[in-house]
């Protein structure tokens, strides 16, 4: 087996007081972070990021979330709802991760990939099944009727900044993969037609295999995010979905007839080879004991032979959000440290639902949740809900975390 990182042993999950700790020598920070940079329409990610010096609850949110990247400091990091603009995607690297904010170190990705995302792509079809196959971008029923959910092409899109070299042609992406073609798939048949039912992609966004040179080996990122298993009806499409996405990884990384039915947007066939390195990283939108994901879907990865979850990142701060905020948290099940998202206190609360998951094998030297509890001065970055954030998403960064784990190089 080639690896990139020496054989697992004990691990360790670091709970982050005013910071991140710095990483150990030798190790490789790799993260990922919903950050909700997205826009509710196309282009204006990209007018906002070339405006940093402009004062609106849009730019402060853009610095904010540079802020708790710059902090965190990640070698490889994920970001999900960023709207699909390659110019977006350089922008916010040149002036906010390469400018300090409010005192924290400049943060340099010299390479970046992007791709584009089956959200707001039209399918020409009812899919919501409300009689009308909306065409038209930029409301509800026109995402509804996207092959993943979104007002115009590209919102709630992908990008990875990497400290590493990106092996760009090799990277294989899924965004065109039928969920028809994963066998055994739990699309409710009973719900769509059968147009719909040949049309209909797997991913909501798209599926990434990444590959990255890391000390001369090469560590495959697979990235995605999928759709939240919520806002459908008693057919349960989206859960079902979720499920399914999340299933792709599970199969992908399983040598041998388990992932031969898996094709990328080239046409090629199969998933990863037998020995290679992996972390699988994304808004997973699953928890393992709460919230309202199919059959517990994340346990698809989590409990998986072959991916390390061992380790669980955790926080303080979540914890302590738990508690004040109340409501559905406390009925929870699972332990309130490990949850990456602050949803509704109403319903579904806050939920663990972003991910690093590395190959068995890899090191984990570290982790956690980018969560500072109330009485820390960077709490400021995470924040409660405030409508004066409201034409963001609540937020003065995200209702995600960043969540981060090391591994030994």
């Amino acid at each position: 087996m080639r690896r990139i990182l020496l054989a697992a042993a004990v691990v360790s999950t670091v709970v982050l007081g005013v910071a991140p700790p710095a990483q150990a020598t030798g190790s490789l920070r790799v993260a990922t972070y919903n950050l909700s940079l997205n826009r509710p329409s196309e282009g204006l990610l990209r007018t906002h990021l070339s405006e940093p010096d402009v004062d609106d609850v849009y730019r402060r949110q853009a610095r904010n979330v540079a802020e708790v990247i710059q902090r965190a400091r990640p070698d490889i990091v994920l970001l999900n709802e960023f709207d699909y603009d390659p110019e977006a995607a350089r922008l916010f690297a040149r002036n906010f991760l390469e400018v300090p904010q409010n005192g924290a170190r400049t943060v340099r990705y010299p390479y970046r990939y992007v791709a584009p995302s089956n959200t707001g792509v039209s399918s020409g079809l009812d899919l919501n099944n409300n009689g009308v196959a909306d065409t038209t971008p930029g409301d509800q029923a026109y995402g509804d009727d996207s092959y993943g959910f979104g007002l115009f092409p590209g919102q709630y899109g992908m990008v990875v900044y990497s400290k590493y070299p990106i092996d760009v042609p090799a990277v294989r992406t899924f965004q065109h993969f039928k969920w028809r073609d994963m066998p055994g798939n739990l699309m409710p048949t009973e719900f769509y037609s059968p147009a719909a039912q040949a049309a209909l992609r797997l991913s909501s966004k798209s599926h990434w295999d990444v590959p990255i040179r890391v000390g001369g080996r090469t560590l495959h990122f697979l990235v995605s995010h999928p759709t939240p298993p919520t806002f459908d009806g008693p057919e349960d499409r989206n859960g079902r979905r979720n499920h399914d996405e999340i299933r792709f990884w599970a199969d992908y990384v399983t040598p041998g007839k388990k992932s031969s039915y898996i094709y990328d947007d080239r046409g090629r066939r199969g998933g990863l080879k037998p020995g290679q390195a992996f972390v699988i990283a994304g808004d997973q939108n699953a928890d393992p004991n709460d919230g309202d994901s199919y059959g517990r879907a994340i346990n698809q990865l989590l409990d998986h032979p072959l991916i390390s979850s061992r380790t669980t990142p955790s926080s303080a701060g979540a914890a302590e959000a738990s508690a004040l905020q109340g409501g559905a948290n406390a009925a929870h099940t699972g332990d309130p440290r490990f949850d990456t998202a602050d949803f509704a206190d109403t319903a579904p609360g806050n939920l663990r639902a972003d991910y690093v998951l590395p190959r068995k094998g890899i090191k984990v030297t570290g982790s956690g949740v980018f969560w500072p509890v109330r009485s820390d001065p960077l709490s400021r970055l995470s924040g409660v809900f405030d409508p004066v954030w409201s034409p963001v998403n609540g937020f003065p960064t995200s209702d995600h975390r960043l969540v981060w784990v090391d591994l030994r190089r």
